[in-house]
């Protein structure tokens, strides 16, 4: 019974000691020693932050770029075949028909090559900024890179 006892005394005794250290984490944080790293954390973050917005701005120029030339190939193809057939013989207009949807072939090719080269560029710059921001590689979103739309 004794030792019943002194097991028991021994447990609760534990538990007074270790129950402070266990809801330590369930209140607000503690301020000595956390504070710098807080701030080391949120420096990291904002820092990602800004490296992803930069990314997205030239992601939305590149693609507002690629669509408009995309756009414009499309207005250029209308009026070349419009005008391929007001030609008066066979060989004339099969000849701007072909003008014309090579032309459009060479302006779409064009547009994804440089849609292309935005995007890359694009995302090696934010790798290069994320990497520089030295936050864990979790925090970035480059693993989303292969959802970028191909442009052809």
């Amino acid at each position: 019974m004794f030792k019943k006892s002194i097991a028991i005394a021994t447990t609760l005794a534990t538990l007074a000691i270790a129950a402070p250290a266990f809801a330590q984490g369930t209140g607000t944080p503690s301020t000595s020693g956390t504070t710098s790293t807080t701030t080391t954390v949120a420096t990291k973050i904002a820092c990602v932050g800004a490296a992803v917005n930069a990314r997205e701005s030239a992601l939305g120029a590149g693609v507002a770029t690629h669509a408009t030339a995309v756009q414009a190939a499309y207005a250029a193809r209308a009026t070349a075949l419009s005008q391929a057939y007001t030609k008066t013989t066979f060989k004339d207009v099969r000849t701007a028909v072909k003008a014309a949807w090579s032309a459009f072939t060479a302006s779409t090719k064009s547009a994804a090559k440089t849609w292309k080269t935005a995007r890359k560029d694009a995302w090696a710059t934010f790798k290069t900024a994320a990497k520089a921001c030295k936050a864990p590689g979790d925090i970035a979103d480059h693993g989303h890179s292969g959802s970028e739309v191909s442009g052809e």
